[in-house]
């Protein structure tokens, strides 16, 4: 469990550095075991009445964080159910005025809080088009699951630590628990070994200490995956940012070796997220080209990938299946944030000039 978890000093003393990111990252096994209890007939039940209408088209509609959720999503309905996905551009509705026609279209906003006014505005805009909208938040009561027509609660329980953790991979298993009931399969046994598995990943915080030692002097670092690695080593790169202040750079393993793997030199350092699977096997001649180049490459993925790197963390994938894997992925990268924020003096649960609800419009 992570060190800060404990809670805050000494009677009327400062609070633990961390104390809440600390203990929302340790909530999550609990978290994903009530989604799947809780949550998962529910979401079954919102799939089926959106399958029946039969979608032609899915927008994915988020900011921040839940916008990594959102392209998990993407890949998600394109690889498993077939749906044609794209990612909405807000400022159509919100800053142009453009009307759409959104008819026969399946429209899923993405939000921790619901709150956002630019989101409400979208998935208003879109119902009023014609689409189907569905809210996926932490909150029932929020304004975005009111202007939605269906709701999908991801039952996180309040998030105080403005670094969001575990409405993340609480976002990924309620979005692949719906994929896959649009295509009329209970995603909830597959899943139902990862609450577990999520355990384990977290008990090793020792190990991301250690990793966390080679980045506390770091200026900047890139982050690289393929297929359903790619939101991970978004949302890595957001968190890394925002708690620790590192300029960290995600790209596609394909984007990366067109052009940017120029400024990769053997100081640089490079985490990938190596899933085991076919996204793997595609980023393989990247990990080739960023040993040529002697980068100091540091994996999370399988533990042969591991083993052929700088560093890494080996994931317990044998037996998940890849679409699965991101839920699991995240969480060593969610504590490396932690571990350098901490290492360099820094509070990761107060990122400068950062607000819980951000109210873009």
């Amino acid at each position: 469990m992570p060190t800060g978890s404990t809670g805050s000093t000494a009677r009327g003393g400062p609070a633990v550095p961390g104390r809440l990111m600390a203990a929302e990252m340790a909530e999550q096994p609990a978290v994903l075991r009530r989604l799947l209890t809780e949550g998962a007939p529910r979401i079954q039940e919102v799939a089926r009445h959106i399958a029946a209408r039969r979608p032609r088209f899915v927008q994915l509609t988020a900011r921040g964080t839940s916008d990594n959720a959102a392209l998990y999503a993407k890949y998600l309905l394109e690889i498993l159910v077939g749906k044609p996905c794209g990612l909405t551009s807000m400022s159509v509705t919100t800053a142009y005025g453009a009307a759409q026609d959104l008819t026969d279209c399946l429209v899923i906003t993405v939000s921790q809080s619901g709150g956002s006014p630019d989101l409400v505005a979208s998935t208003t805009a879109a119902r009023e088009a014609g689409a189907i909208t569905l809210a996926v938040t932490n909150n029932a009561d929020s304004p975005l699951a009111g202007a939605a027509e269906f709701h999908i609660d991801v039952l996180a329980g309040p998030e105080r630590a403005l670094p969001a953790t575990k409405t993340y991979t609480a976002e990924l298993l309620a979005l692949y628990l719906f994929a896959e009931g649009l295509r009329g399969v209970d995603g909830a046994a597959a899943a139902a070994g990862l609450p577990e598995l999520a355990e384990r990943v977290l008990a090793r915080q020792d190990e991301v200490r250690q990793l966390a030692a080679r980045y506390r002097f770091a200026e900047r670092m890139v982050l690289t995956s393929r297929g359903f690695g790619y939101p991970t080593a978004k949302e890595a790169a957001l968190k890394l940012m925002e708690t620790s202040y590192i300029p960290a750079l995600s790209y596609s393993g394909a984007d990366l070796l067109h052009g940017p793997l120029a400024m990769v030199d053997n100081v640089f350092p490079v985490i990938a997220i190596v899933t085991d699977g076919r996204g793997g096997r595609a980023l393989q001649p990247v990990l080739d080209r960023l040993k040529d180049r002697g980068a100091d490459l540091v994996v999370v993925g399988p533990s042969a990938q591991v083993a052929s790197a700088s560093a890494g963390f080996a994931l317990p994938t044998d037996g998940v299946p890849e679409e699965l894997q991101p839920i699991l992925e995240i969480m060593p990268l969610q504590l490396l944030a932690y571990e350098v924020t901490l290492a360099r003096g820094q509070d990761p649960d107060a990122p400068r000039a950062l607000a819980k609800v951000t109210e873009t419009r």
